[in-house]
């Protein structure tokens, strides 16, 4: 499944026409090109372009910046958990990884590139009013900073090769990966500027999102392994690192991700009820985390 359509096509025209846009040395601006450009299904942007325009589709062009931000966010973090000091991974997506394609000194100024420009593209953004900004702003240094998806990445390495507590891998993947989407959703909120009933509820939907695609990867390795596959898979195997079916078992870990799905589905029948919309084109989200049940 596609996700996206019409949206996928808009951002990836304005991602374009931010890069393009960039007064950088053209030595810099490769690396930073090459990861945004790695073939990302680009699910937090379009999460967040999505329920704007289920929302309210005349506030889509707003929510545009933000979205692009929180792609350069998610890359940067991308090329440095790939770097030899992190997970040391050779391969992302079928193709190298920066610091193979470049050299490990250029990956890490790009990802630091892509982290302090995403910060500037929302300070920057003129659709927005200036309170809206300041609390995107928060949000997101919130989520990416050093009490969320950074500290996320500092507990995962500090927990290969070692058994840890099934609430220690949730709080893991909530902080590397569940508060992006989260973030997702409270962009979205602040931009289309909705009632904290509504907010409440996005947020729900996020945390849940965010649960069911981590154990969605996590068992997505397993059936890899099996295959011959991506060496993103095998990683995890030669970090030692602690993962949903390692730790429940495949089928306990099958019945994790089905009740995340199903309370994720809660808040989107929640969030029809109170806004008197269709959020199927949500639920076109949820649908390819069912693949491996």
């Amino acid at each position: 499944m596609i996700l996206g359509g019409p949206l996928r096509t808009q951002f990836e025209q304005a991602l374009q026409d931010q890069v393009v846009s960039m007064h950088s040395p053209l030595e810099m601006v490769k690396p930073m090109v090459y990861s945004l450009n790695s073939g990302g299904k680009r699910l937090r942007p379009l999460l967040l372009l999505t329920v704007v325009a289920i929302l309210n589709k005349e506030k889509v062009d707003k929510a545009i910046s933000t979205a692009i931000a929180l792609e350069f966010i998610h890359t940067y973090s991308l090329i440095h958990d790939d770097l030899p000091a992190m997970d040391d991974d050779e391969v992302r997506r079928g193709q190298p990884t920066s610091h193979v394609k470049f050299d490990e000194a250029t990956a890490i100024l790009a990802g630091d590139a892509l982290q302090a420009d995403a910060f500037a593209i929302l300070a920057q953004d003129e659709s927005l009013q200036d309170h809206q900004k300041v609390a995107l702003l928060t949000e997101l240094a919130h989520a990416a900073g050093s009490s969320g998806m950074v500290a996320g990445q500092l507990y995962d390495i500090q927990a290969e090769n070692k058994n840890i507590e099934f609430d220690k891998l949730q709080q893991i993947h909530l902080m590397k990966t569940g508060l992006l989407f989260i973030f997702a959703m409270k962009a979205a909120s602040i931009i289309v500027e909705v009632d904290q009933e509504v907010a409440n509820l996005m947020t729900k939907f996020g945390q849940h999102y965010g649960v069911a695609y981590q154990i969605h990867n996590d068992l997505k390795d397993v059936v890899d392994l099996n295959e011959e596959v991506d060496s993103l898979a095998y990683s995890d195997i030669i970090n030692q690192k602690s993962t949903y079916p390692s730790l429940l078992g495949i089928q306990a870990a099958k019945e994790s991700l089905i009740e995340e799905i199903r309370l994720a589905r809660v808040a989107l029948e929640s969030l029809e009820t109170v806004c008197h919309k269709s959020f199927q084109a949500l639920d076109n989200f949820l649908i390819p985390l069912e693949k491996y049940l």
